[in-house]
């Protein structure tokens, strides 16, 4: 570690505390203060270097060196020498935090004599050893009980061994096993922020990896990311989350090095389970990953089987290029807007042309193209054959994969019509991975189309058990329940989810139907037009605009967002389901009739949704919406 050059003769001042270095001692006022070597270290290490933001990378090389630990103990010392100096993180006036950086010593120093330490310490505060002397009292100093013989000191040293190894015991036996745990989203440290990609990754890959054991939980992906980017404390999200254990840490990439710190924290205690630091290539990222989890998987007290070791390290490609080229296509994928799902595209396409066999690429390709058909108003008939021709090759190199049955059961059932088929795939998914939130996501989404609302409503429930803050997963459970006929229900959760998310705009747009279900336009008007403003112009939420907008008596209103959806299908595409949905509301059946009938013939996913909604209700008797129906395949 660096040291200041200041003699050990010299005692620093700032306020009215007193730093001894040559005595590793502090005062703070007229009271001794009691700091663990690591945050007197890191207090002393800032002093050297006041009036400048020390990076949290430099003070791990230069305070723990080789130890391997993560953000958490260097946050644990700073929170220690700010409780012991009485200082405030919020309103500093020794250590500044510097937010994502690391922190900054702004107190003003003096020196002082180094007797200054000495000659306040109190007589009392310590007893040397050499104090106590059988069979003769001390002459100086304070009262030493006399020990008269060689029994009473084999007695205390029994005693002493005896204390000892109890504790050894006690604390050998309270490390119990830890059967849940959350693995948070590893901070990228490195200077360049387009590295995300590799962070998130990586936490990616361990959440996935660790969650093939069968006995452990582990926290899904999107819950987990919930806490990017944000200062946390592992204790509390482990209480919240009701988890046994927390993993947090950080990764620095720098050209072609790789450096990964991680910390294990018990949710019990706080106290770090296990650290850990790891440097390697790029190139041996797969390495790196396997050595990461089976570390936690030992420290977590697991007890593997052969079959649970081939699990946690299971490599889908053996090309460190292609992995690259994934992890990247997952990054902008999971942003799910129309440019960033776009870029996935082509990301996962390159993974593709490197290594053929690389069953995962192809799942992500499946994924991104159903988001295209399904989510971003794109036409079916030119990403779902795309989708499903992806999924089936997934499964083709690797039948075990869950996600490419729940993806390639989506484009049966979106496309196809098939419901049998659909339902299948689903059930192939939740058997692969029964403890998956996205297997029963999908299964639920299956189940609510059919319009088998029990099942659907269960199916879901479960899917938010397992991860309780994916925002599809809360929105969904709230549209099923509008489905299922329980609207103040589903408008509740849909309200919790916006509080959850403000920005998430499919959450506002269900939360219009909700209120079109119960006959208030004016609200609906509102939810749907934040769902618009939120999504960069989604026309389903124009069209509803223009549904509500029609059904309180507005219809001059409503054909103004009839005209712009017109507008815009001269240069994109618009699926057909938008322009009857506002015909409908205006009262044209017949305009609204012709529209579904080219839903139906470009098969728009939309169609699935004429059934159970209630925007629908008007039609139900007309022979012409009941032979629709025929044609998609619900029999009346």
């Amino acid at each position: 570690m660096e040291n200041s050059k200041q003699t050990t003769a010299q005692v620093q001042c700032f306020d009215n505390v007193a730093i001894d270095r040559s005595n590793f001692r502090v005062r703070k006022g007229e009271e001794l203060k009691a700091l663990t070597p690591r945050a007197f270290d890191v207090l002393t290490y800032l002093i050297d270097h006041r009036g400048r933001v020390v990076e949290k990378q430099e003070l791990f090389e230069k305070i723990w060196k080789e130890t391997f630990v993560s953000d958490n103990a260097l946050t644990r010392a700073v929170k220690e020498i700010r409780r012991e100096l009485g200082d405030d993180a919020g309103a500093p006036r020794y250590i500044e935090t510097v937010h994502k950086r690391g922190y900054r010593f702004i107190a003003e120093l003096k020196d002082v004599p180094a007797d200054r330490l000495d000659s306040e310490a109190a007589p009392e505060a310590a007893i040397s050893p050499a104090s106590i002397e059988l069979g003769n009292q001390p002459t100086q100093g304070p009262a030493v009980t006399r020990l008269k013989t060689p029994k009473v000191v084999a007695a205390l040293v029994f005693a002493a061994l005896v204390i000892v190894v109890a504790a050894i015991i006690y604390f050998a036996r309270t490390e119990k096993a830890i059967h849940s745990l959350a693995v948070l989203p590893l901070e990228n440290a490195s200077a360049d922020a387009s590295k995300d990609y590799m962070s998130d990754g990586i936490t990616e890959n361990l959440i996935n990896s660790l969650s093939q054991l069968p006995q452990l939980k582990v926290i899904p992906r999107t819950t987990a990311f919930r806490y990017k980017g944000q200062q946390i404390d592992p204790q509390k999200v482990g209480r919240d989350l009701g988890v046994d254990a927390v993993l947090t840490g950080r990764i620095i990439q720098q050209g072609d090095d790789l450096i990964v710190q991680a910390e294990l924290t018990n949710t019990a205690d706080g106290s770090q389970r296990w650290g850990g630091r790891y440097s390697r290539k790029v190139a041996d990222v797969f390495v790196l990953q396997e050595e990461i989890a089976r570390e936690i998987s030992n420290k977590l007290r697991l007890k593997l089987t052969g079959e649970d070791e081939k699990r946690l390290t299971r490599r889908y490609t053996d090309n460190a290029e292609a992995y690259e080229l994934y992890l990247k296509g997952r990054y902008h994928l999971n942003k799910l807007t129309p440019p960033e799902v776009q870029i996935s595209v082509s990301y996962f396409q390159q993974a593709i042309v490197i290594d053929r066999s690389y069953a995962l690429a192809y799942v992500g390709l499946a994924a991104a193209y159903h988001a295209l058909a399904l989510s971003v108003d794109m036409p079916s008939t030119e990403f779902f054959p795309k989708s499903k021709a992806a999924a089936l090759q997934a499964i083709e190199i690797d039948e075990g994969l869950a996600e490419a049955h729940a993806v390639l059961g989506f484009a049966i059932l979106f496309y196809d019509w098939d419901w049998a088929s659909a339902e299948n795939q689903f059930k192939r998914a939740l058997t692969l991975s029964p403890n998956s939130a996205d297997s029963h996501f999908s299964y639920a989404g299956f189940l609510a189309v059919l319009g088998r609302h029990d099942e659907a409503l269960t199916e879901i429930k479960r899917a938010r058990e397992i991860d309780p803050l994916d925002l599809r997963v809360n929105t969904l459970e709230g549209q099923f329940l509008i489905l299922a006929g329980h609207t103040d229900e589903g408008l509740t959760r849909l309200q919790k989810t916006i509080e959850l998310e403000p920005n998430y705009f499919l959450a506002h747009l269900f939360a219009a139907n909700a209120y079109i279900e119960k006959g208030m336009y004016t609200e609906a008007v509102t939810e749907a037009t934040s769902a618009r403003d939120l999504s960069g112009g989604n026309a389903e939420a124009i069209a509803t605009i223009g549904y509500a907008l029609a059904k309180s008596g507005r219809p001059d209103k409503a054909r103004i967002a009839l005209e712009q959806l017109k507008n815009r299908s001269a240069e994109r595409y618009v699926p057909p389901y938008n322009f009857a949905l506002i015909h409908n509301g205006l009262g044209e059946h017949d305009e609204a009739l012709a529209w579904l009938d080219r839903g139906v013939e470009q098969r728009d996913p939309k169609m699935l949704f004429l059934r159970g909604r209630a925007q629908w209700n008007n039609l139900r008797d007309d022979q012409r919406f009941q032979n629709l129906l025929r044609r998609i395949g619900f029999n009346q």
